[in-house]
C-alpha cells in the first residue's frame, strides 16, 4: 500500500481531459479563470413545451387512432394550447406513457382510465415531475412514488416501471435534437470552467455545483462523472468516488481516466488483482498513459509479480524519462 506522502504526491495525479481533436489529458491552469457565469441557453426546456398530435405518436410509438380513441375515452386528451389548437403537454405526455404502457400488460381498458385519473390528479402536487416523480408496480398494483410519499392510483395486476426523467431525455432526443446539442454545448461549457477550478480548495464547491449542473444538462457527459469523482476521492469520500467512476465507464467503457482512477482506488485498497484490470484498460484505451503503467507495476509488485512488472517500469521510462517517479522506476528495476 502507498504512504500517504505517496498518495498525496498521487493526487496531483488525478486527470482532466479535453474533448474533441486535439484533447488529452491537461494541466491545471497556472492563473484561476474568471467566476464563472452559468452558460446561457437559448433552447427552451423541453418539460414546457408543447407537443402536436403527430409529435407525439412518434415520441410513443403510437399510432394516431390509438391517441384519438383515448381522447374521445377521456383518459388523456390535449390539455394545452398551441396557436389556438390544442396540444399536448409534458403532463399528457407523462399520463399518455403510463396508459400505453398499461395498455401493453393487457389491463382492461376501464383500470387504465382509473389508473390515469389517479396519476393526473397527482400530477399538480408534483412541482419537479423530472425529479420528484417515478412511476412503478410492487408486483401487483400501480404505486405513483414522489418526494412526498408513495401513491396507488388502482390496485390490479398493473406492472409499469418507468422514470419520468427519461421521457424527457427521449423528447430531446426524438423531438428536440436542437434543443439536445444546444443543451450538450452548454453541459460541456460548464465542464470547462468546472476543470479550471476542481484542484483548489477554496473553488473545489463552486466546481462540483458546475459539474452537477452540467450533467444535469447533459447526462451522457461522462467526463463530468469522472472529475466529479476526483472532487470525492479529494476529500477522502473514496465510496462515492467509486460510483461516480463507474457511472463515467457505464457511459463511456473506454475511457482511460475512470478506469485509472478506478485501478488507484483499487491499489489504495489493497485489491491489486482488481487495480491490475483497471490499470490494464487504461492502457488499451490509451497506450501512451504513462502513470497507468506505473501503478500497473506497483500493483503487479503488490501481487509479487516483479517479472510482469518489469516491462511496465521499463515503459513508463520511455514514456516520462526523467522526475521523481521516474527514479523510482529505475530503483525497480535495478
Amino acid at each position: 500500500m502507498m504512504g500517504e506522502d505517496e498518495r498525496t504526491k498521487a493526487e496531483s495525479k488525478v486527470i482532466h481531459v479535453l474533448f474533441g481533436k486535439g484533447g488529452g489529458r491537461v494541466a491545471p491552469p497556472a492563473v484561476p479563470v474568471e467566476e464563472p457565469a452559468a452558460a446561457p441557453s437559448t433552447a427552451s426546456e423541453p418539460v414546457t413545451d408543447r407537443f402536436t398530435t403527430p409529435e407525439v405518436a412518434k415520441l410513443l410509438g403510437l399510432p394516431l387512432k390509438r391517441l384519438r380513441s383515448l381522447d374521445r375515452a377521456g383518459i388523456v386528451s390535449p390539455s394545452g394550447l398551441v396557436k389556438g389548437r390544442r396540444a399536448y403537454t409534458f403532463a399528457d405526455v407523462i399520463a399518455l406513457r403510463a396508459a400505453r404502457d398499461l395498455l401493453q400488460q393487457n389491463v382492461r381498458i376501464r383500470d387504465v382510465a382509473r389508473a390515469i385519473t389517479k396519476i393526473r390528479e397527482t400530477l399538480p402536487k408534483i412541482t419537479r415531475p423530472l425529479a420528484e416523480l417515478r412511476i412503478v408496480s410492487d408486483g401487483a398494483k400501480v404505486v405513483v412514488k414522489s418526494a412526498s410519499g408513495t401513491f396507488e392510483p388502482v390496485t390490479g395486476q398493473m406492472v409499469l416501471d418507468f422514470e419520468v426523467r427519461t421521457l424527457r431525455e427521449d423528447v430531446v432526443r426524438v423531438l428536440r435534437p436542437a434543443v439536445g446539442r444546444e443543451r450538450a454545448r452548454s453541459a460541456y461549457d460548464l465542464y470547462l470552467k468546472a476543470s479550471a477550478l476542481d484542484e483548489d480548495p477554496k473553488t473545489m464547491d463552486e466546481a462540483e455545483a458546475l459539474y452537477r449542473k452540467a450533467v444535469e444538462l447533459d447526462p451522457y457527459l461522462a467526463i463530468a462523472y469522472t472529475n466529479l469523482g476526483n472532487i470525492c476521492f479529494r476529500r477522502r469520500d473514496d465510496e462515492q468516488a467509486v460510483v461516480l467512476y463507474q457511472k463515467a465507464l457505464g457511459l463511456d467503457q473506454k475511457q482511460p481516466e475512470a478506469q485509472y482512477n478506478l485501478g488507484y482506488v483499487m491499489l489504495e485498497r489493497g485489491h491489486a488483482h482488481e487495480a491490475v484490470t483497471f490499470f490494464r484498460g487504461a492502457i488499451e484505451s490509451d497506450a501512451t498513459f504513462a502513470d497507468a503503467y506505473f501503478n500497473l507495476a506497483m500493483a503487479y509488485e503488490e501481487l509479487s509479480d516483479p517479472v510482469r512488472a518489469r516491462p511496465c517500469w521499463r515503459r513508463y521510462l520511455e514514456l516520462e524519462p526523467t522526475g521523481t517517479w521516474a527514479d523510482i522506476a529505475r530503483k525497480h528495476l535495478g
